[in-house]
């Protein structure tokens, strides 16, 4: 179900925002919900700490009366929900630049003017966010959300070459078809995010289904990239059975 969220401290606006919400998902019979509307940002904040998978739709006033703002906000949900999609619905047209220098990606910035617009706007929204869930629900995408810097990166499984313990204790090097990524992470724990993930050595994980070829006296695998990593006698048995 595609979860959606309203931020807005005027409760005149947030009750008509509400509406315009409500009424399009019924009409359009989405597989959607609005889960929460509130005017504290923290409200949001707390739901996502507690509830995983979710596919979420963001309507966030910008100026929230709070010691967070509407883009501060959009850009503690992003470490959250990746894949959220962020919409902006505000007076401040003059603070979109804030958007960028934040990295929130904002699906929209729709500007409080007239409420046939902001209604419209609302739709369109819902109506790409909607589709972009279906498509994604259809393919069935496997990601591994990982953190770098302040941002949340998800990757594809299909992506992933092998994890690699890194040199500096307790960080990973994730190994993807062109580019590296190191993180914080425990390489043992990895085997675990998904079927095609296995534990070929003591510090390397590998994705089974991008293998090209698997060198049992030297003990070493070859990915379908052109990378190598290294695996031990026990689990190249159990690797080839």
């Amino acid at each position: 179900m595609l979860s959606v969220f309203l931020c807005e401290d005027d409760p005149c606006q947030r009750s008509q925002l509400e509406k315009y919400i409500k009424d399009y998902i019924m009409i359009e019979e989405l597989d959607a919900q609005l889960v929460l509307s509130t005017d504290n940002p923290y409200d949001i904040l707390h739901y996502l700490i507690f509830h995983t998978n979710i596919k979420g739709v963001y309507f966030l006033d910008v100026d929230l009366k709070s010691d967070i703002t509407g883009i501060g906000l959009a850009s503690k949900i992003r470490e959250i929900d990746a894949m959220g999609k962020i919409v902006f619905v505000t007076t401040h047209s003059e603070l979109t630049y804030l958007t960028f220098l934040y990295k929130v990606e904002a699906m929209d910035y729709i500007i409080k003017d007239t409420p046939g617009n902001i209604c419209q706007r609302i739709q369109d929204c819902l109506h790409i966010a909607n589709k972009r869930y279906l498509n994604d629900r259809n393919t069935e995408k496997k990601l591994f959300k990982v953190k770098v810097g302040s941002q949340i990166r998800g990757i594809e499984h299909s992506e992933i070459m092998f994890f690699e313990s890194g040199l500096v204790p307790h960080k990973v090097i994730l190994h993807t078809f062109n580019s590296q990524i190191e993180f914080y992470h425990t390489i043992h724990e990895l085997a675990n995010i998904g079927q095609e993930f296995y534990r070929c050595h003591k510090s390397f994980v590998v994705n089974k289904t991008n293998i090209k070829n698997v060198d049992k006296v030297g003990k070493i695998i070859e990915m379908v990239n052109g990378e190598f990593c290294l695996a031990s006698s026990r689990s190249i048995k159990g690797l080839l059975k």
